[in-house]
């Protein structure tokens, strides 16, 4: 009859297939770019629970406001600088633990770390590190005087070598100086060094580097610019002084 369309079986098997390739059609062009997103987030925020610690690329933009204060300084200054930059954003391995490189370099430690490195709190072999790579000459050692992984054995090297600047009394540290937290004098007992890479504002607040931080992970390696209280388990207390390489 005019006006109707009579359709035969095989008509209907075809148009039956053709729909279900053109939903496969549909359904593969909405998967790939939602796949596409999955692995750019995955790239952007990587998984927190890996042992791994990330790679870090380049520099917070906050360090090229101190970069023109190296102008001037020693050659060992500003390679100290650039040695504990080199190193933002490093963390001890595995991430809930003290394991890191800089305490092996020392040999100093406690050697329960399953890829060859030592345990303990590192923020002061972190310094004394970037500085003997640097060629700052000093002893490692645990006799008084010397510099060790106590965080106050900076000062008693600093006062034994008379580089040791409390604060309050005028001084402006330079980079490559060594801050250090929470000193008490009759203990000879520290929370916590850092190395400066610069200062801002009237009162030459200090802008450094700290190993064995907390801010970010367990323990890692991190920049704090205006560092009056320290980057690391001891929030509370002070800055008490520095000491020069």
């Amino acid at each position: 009859m005019p006006g109707i369309l009579l359709r035969s079986p095989f008509d209907e098997i075809f148009l039956m297939r053709l729909t279900k390739k053109t939903k496969l059609r549909i359904r593969l062009f909405l998967a790939v770019p939602i796949l596409l997103l999955v692995t750019v987030l995955f790239q952007l925020f990587p998984s927190s629970s890996s042992d791994q610690p990330p790679l870090f690329h380049g520099q917070p933009p906050a360090l090229k406001n101190f970069n023109n204060q190296l102008k001037g300084l020693s050659k060992t200054r500003i390679k100290i600088v650039k040695l504990v930059e080199s190193q933002i954003g490093y963390r001890t391995n595995p991430v809930k633990s003290y394991c890191n490189k800089f305490s092996a370099y020392w040999f100093s430690g406690v050697s329960d770390c399953p890829n060859g490195e030592l345990d303990e709190q590192w923020c002061a072999d972190f310094a004394a590190w970037a500085w003997r790579l640097a060629g700052v000459s000093f002893t490692y050692q645990y006799i008084n005087g010397d510099i060790n992984s106590s965080s106050a054995s900076f000062y008693e090297w600093g006062v034994r070598f008379r580089r040791w600047h409390a604060k309050g009394t005028g001084y402006k540290p330079l980079p490559g100086d060594v801050a250090v937290y929470g000193l008490d004098r009759a203990t000879l007992i520290a929370a916590h060094v850092a190395v400066v890479i610069g200062t801002s504002g009237p009162k030459y607040a200090p802008a450094a580097v700290n190993g064995d931080a907390d801010l970010k992970s367990f323990s890692d390696v991190e920049f704090v610019t205006h560092e009056i209280h320290p980057d690391a388990k001891y929030p509370g207390v002070a800055l008490s002084g520095y000491v020069s390489p």
